[in-house]
Formats: C-alpha cells, structure tokens, sequence
C-alpha cells in the first residue's frame, strides 16, 4: 500500500515546531544556570585566601584538625569551607582590670565607669582590717593552639584566678604594710603565683605585671585611718628629730671625753717621763757624788743656795770675830747687777 506524501511531511513539521518551542524557551532558563556556577566561583575564589593582621596569629583547621599556624600578611588556603581559620592577638598587650572599669578615652584622658565594684576590690587583710585594693593585670596570648582549645574560657579562668591570689596574697598581710610599704612585693607575689597556675592549666597564657593601681580603706572608715596616719607621720616626726638630737648630743659627749682621756692620758706620760728623767738625773748625780764627795757636795749646796737665796731677800752673815755683816755677801745686790 502506498504511504500518504504528506503524511510524513506532517510529522517533519511537528519535529520542528518543538525545536523551535525549546529554542524559545532555552535562554529563559539558562542564567538561572549560571547564577549558581557564578555563586560557586566566586566563593571558591574569596574563600582561598585569607589575612592576618599585624598583632594577630592565625590557627587553620583542616577538617577540625589544626594544620598550621600562619604569620602576620596574605595566606591562602582550601577554599569552600575546607580549611577555617582562627584569628588569635597574639602580639597584643591585653589586661583585666579589677575594682574599676576604664570607659575611654576623653581630653587625652582615661574615663572611668562610675559603676560601683566594690564586691571585687575589697578584701580582709592578716589583721581583720577591710581595705579596697584596685589592680589590672596584663598579660599576652604565647600560645594559640592551647588558648584556643585547652580550656573553654581562659580569660574567664585568668580572671577568678587572679581574684582568688590578690585575696590570699593581701590576706596574709597587714593592713598597715598594704597600704604603705608592701605593694610592690605583693604586686610580683600575685604575678609569680597567677603565672604558676596559669600554666598548670597549659592556659597559653603569658602574664607580664600586676599593678596595684589604688590601696586605700573603704569610705566608711577613711576619715580615722587619716587620723592614724597623722599620727604616725608625728610620731615619725619626732623619732626622727629625737635621732637628730642624739646623733648630735651622742658625738659631743664622746668627743669631749676622748679629749678628757687624751689630756689624762698625756698627763701621766708627762709625770712618768719626768720621774724617768729625775732618776736618771739622781743616778748620775750619785754616781759623781761617789766619785769626789766633797766637790759635788759643795756644788749641790751652791746649785740649792743660788735657787733659794734670790727669794729671801737681803742676807747678813756675821762672824764672831767680825763686827758687822761682811760686805761681800750681798747676793741679792749681786745678783741685780747680773741680771743688769
């Protein structure tokens, strides 16, 4: 039998009306095509590389597992969310305050909260005396991985740990030396014993001073502790003026009694030297006199007489046979004519 002509011609012309049917339908579809690929690039292409600032440290993860720790600057990375990245301020300085807040900055200023934080900085000394002790504590991120995933909240723990330490530390003190002389080694105490713990924990944590910013007694009780402190600075006052008196006093008296030893001292050396001396003379005098008795028995009573006889005045000397004194004995006017 023969095929209708047009029978296939019929069906040639439906194939081509559905062509064209999917032609006109085909560039309405296709960028709700691309929209999802542009998406996918442009992910992939912002997700490959990361940066890090100049204070910060970087932690990759792979799939949860750390991979590397990066460097300040631009790194890149598995994008589509392979490798993460955690940001760490390493370099950076940072501090817990106590007792206060800092507000900011105003007229080159620090601006401080005006909220109340006494149930943080006040604390019973050895003594039983309440003082309010206000400090910050600095300190740095040394290592990332164990700041990171060591403990769940490390800077939480630093804060009830140093809390906890500045109590015992100003605990184990006296009032008195808080407020006064014992600040500086109460500061190093706290930060050797904060340290300590904190690395007990593996914190990763480096703690670099505690200050003690204001000690000073709680409001209620300020104006008799200025009193004791008035009176300690006067009886200060008057320790220090009682030493200066006896320091001067003290060497005075000492001076003068050197000088009382030295004059008693030189006294005896001068009456030891001259019996010295007149023993000497005594010996030699006897040692003559043993020699010619008769000559230095006269010289002896000569030497006597002419020491003696100036201070008697006028001499008269008679003789039995002799009447009147004898001219030639006048010593006292012969010895006016010597000394003219």
């Amino acid at each position: 039998m023969n095929k209708d002509p047009w029978q296939g011609s019929s069906r040639s012309r439906g194939l081509e009306e559905d062509l064209a049917e999917l032609y006109r339908k085909l560039p309405s579809r296709f960028p709700l095509l691309i929209i999802p690929v542009v998406a996918l690039v442009v992910w992939g292409l912002f997700s490959a590389f990361y940066t890090v600032q100049p204070e910060e440290q970087a932690v990759v993860k792979r799939f949860g597992a750390v991979v590397d720790i990066t460097d300040p600057g631009l790194h890149f990375k598995i994008p589509f969310g392979v490798d993460q990245v955690q940001r760490v301020a390493s370099a950076r300085v940072l501090k817990q305050e106590f007792g206060f807040r800092s507000a900011g900055q105003e007229n080159d200023r620090t601006r401080y909260s005006a909220a109340d934080f006494t149930i943080e900085s006040q604390m019973l000394t050895g003594d039983l005396n309440v003082i309010d002790v206000e400090w910050v504590v600095q300190y740095r991120i040394q290592d990332p991985i164990k700041y990171l995933y060591q403990q769940r909240d490390p800077d939480r723990t630093l804060r009830d740990i140093s809390e906890s330490v500045m109590r015992r530390v100003v605990g184990n003190r006296l009032g008195s030396e808080v407020l006064t002389v014992a600040r500086v080694e109460i500061a190093q105490d706290a930060r050797d014993e904060i340290q300590s713990i904190m690395d007990s924990y593996n914190s990763g944590l480096h703690i670099i001073t505690v200050e003690l910013q204001d000690v000073v007694p709680p409001v209620a009780v300020r104006p008799a502790f200025n009193e004791v402190n008035e009176a300690r600075q006067e009886r200060e006052r008057m320790i220090n003026e009682a030493t200066k008196r006896a320091n001067q006093q003290i060497p005075r008296a000492e001076g003068e009694a050197q000088r009382l030893i030295a004059e008693a001292q030189g006294y005896a050396t001068e009456r030891v030297n001259r019996a010295h001396g007149e023993t000497v003379r005594f010996r030699a005098m006897l040692q003559e006199y043993a020699q010619v008795p008769d000559v230095t028995r006269a010289r002896l009573y000569l030497e006597t007489m002419a020491d003696i006889l100036p201070g008697v005045g006028q001499v008269i000397m008679v003789q039995e046979e002799q009447v009147g004194p004898l001219p030639l004995m006048n010593i006292r006017d012969a010895r006016q004519g010597d000394s003219k």
